[in-house]
């Protein structure tokens, strides 16, 4: 009979400690530190999944030269923008992590795709009713009679159902509400999100079966629980988005089977998460008449070219210190262009207000919008608006000088696409010897910029 073992975890970060403390020393955290038991008195029978025969058989060392390489077994989901981020499907015996803030969409995202796939899916919830589900699931597009929804916590009753059932794909809404018998713990502490995990990627490895996992996040925004957590799953996926906008963005943080630079974009309707296949037409808003302050900027989330739209306001202070604001957009990065633009170009705007907005709700981190983020400044400031035909692709440098960015031909290539006459370069781009249907104009300092525009 073993004896019981109890432990000491925070709660906000997972460290370990042999004995209880007032702060933790990894998180800073003050009152985190919880005991927890990892060890009861008598363990019952075989723990997790159990062990296949052919599991236990004993591996040999190859050179790597002898190993053979083969494409991984995938099972398509019938979702043009998840297949590309996953880098094709659900790889056979993988386990995959998705996190995202509450209410974002990630049970309604798994939910809408286990009824669109054709291979049988066993959804099981542990935060939502069997009715609840049946009654999403009726506006959702996709009617499969493949999909089974089990309502249940406990792991062991969990693979009783895999048993009887046989899934090709298990979906478990969320890691945190499960617990198994063997820990003496609350669903979500750390021992248990590690112990249920554990036994969820023991079965996915030893019976080929996909795991997909929904993860709670804190609200500094990471995936609450372990960190081994992350560690131990084989995709590791962020859904973002903002709720005052509809446009949700998945992206893969870690993926051991394909790209990390892929991401899906999705619009939250009534009926469900349509595709966005083309988001650049949807980031960039239609209006009438030429309107001063914006300037398209043409550039990469991933491995994707999107167009969007930056809006800027510049007016004159009514108090004493101006102010400065940026939506989508890093405040201390706009204050360095505005620096450029007061030293270089000699606009003087250190006593006027400057707001920055990214329509669409879109965080963009990509410095080749610089340019366009000072053509809609200089646009606003002057009360002259730029064409709508003209779109930027240029980093812009302390001293002035517009910078090269990269993948510049699939930026070109955007803008052709979408209707544009003309993009502003950087004149150091080194582009191939290609025929383009639209006016490449290359520049290497503002001034350049500004008699091109103004």
């Amino acid at each position: 009979m073993a004896k019981t073992k109890t432990t000491f975890f925070c709660q906000n970060c997972g460290a370990q400690f042999p004995k209880w403390v007032g702060k933790c020393n990894s998180c800073n955290e003050w009152n985190t530190i919880v005991e927890e038991v990892i060890q009861k008195e008598s363990q019952g029978p075989e723990r997790n999944w159990q062990q296949s025969t052919s599991s236990k058989r004993l591996n040999k060392a190859l050179k790597i030269q002898e190993i053979t390489a083969s494409q991984e077994d995938r099972i398509p989901t019938n979702n043009n923008e998840l297949n590309s981020v996953l880098g094709g499907g659900l790889v056979k015996g993988s386990v995959v992590l998705l996190g995202g803030e509450p209410g974002i969409g990630k049970s309604t995202l798994l939910l809408q795709i286990a009824l669109l796939m054709h291979n049988k899916v066993l959804y099981v919830s542990g935060e939502e009713s069997q009715s609840q589900i049946k009654l999403r699931a009726e506006r959702l597009e996709g009617k499969s009679d493949q999909c089974l929804i089990l309502t249940e916590t406990k792991t062991q009753n969990i693979f009783k159902t895999i048993e009887e059932t046989i899934p090709d794909v298990v979906v478990i809404d969320s890691i945190q509400t499960l617990h198994t018998e063997y820990i003496e713990a609350s669903p979500g502490s750390i021992s248990q999100i590690r112990e249920t995990t554990a036994e969820l990627i023991k079965f996915a490895k030893e019976t080929n079966t996909p795991v997909v996992l929904i993860g709670h996040i804190t609200k500094e925004g990471a995936i609450a629980g372990p960190k081994i957590l992350e560690h131990m799953v084989d995709v590791v996926l962020q859904f973002e988005g903002d709720r005052n906008h509809s446009y949700r963005i998945i992206r893969a943080q870690k993926n051991r089977y394909g790209s990390t630079a892929e991401l899906g974009i999705y619009e939250m309707l009534n009926t469900g998460l349509r595709e966005v296949s083309n988001p650049s037409e949807i980031l960039i808003s239609e209006k009438d008449s030429d309107l001063t302050g914006t300037a398209i900027s043409a550039t990469l989330e991933g491995m994707r070219p999107l167009m969007i739209e930056v809006q800027a306001l510049v007016s004159t202070a009514v108090y004493g210190t101006p102010q400065r604001s940026a939506t989508g957009y890093n405040i201390k990065r706009l204050n360095m262009l505005l620096a450029v633009l007061e030293k270089r170009a000699g606009f003087r705007l250190g006593a006027k207000d400057v707001f920055l907005n990214i329509a669409g709700g879109l965080k963009v981190e990509d410095p080749a919008i610089d340019l366009a983020v000072v053509c809609a400044i200089l646009s606003s400031n002057e009360d002259d608006p730029i064409a709508q035909n003209v779109c930027f692709a240029a980093e812009v440098g302390l001293s002035g000088e517009i910078r090269a960015v990269n993948r510049v031909e699939q930026r070109i290539l955007e803008a052709e696409k979408l209707g544009f006459e003309k993009i502003i370069l950087s004149k150091f781009n080194k582009i191939a010897n290609k025929r383009f249907n639209i006016e490449i104009i290359k520049v290497s300092k503002i001034e350049e910029v500004i008699q091109v525009l103004f």
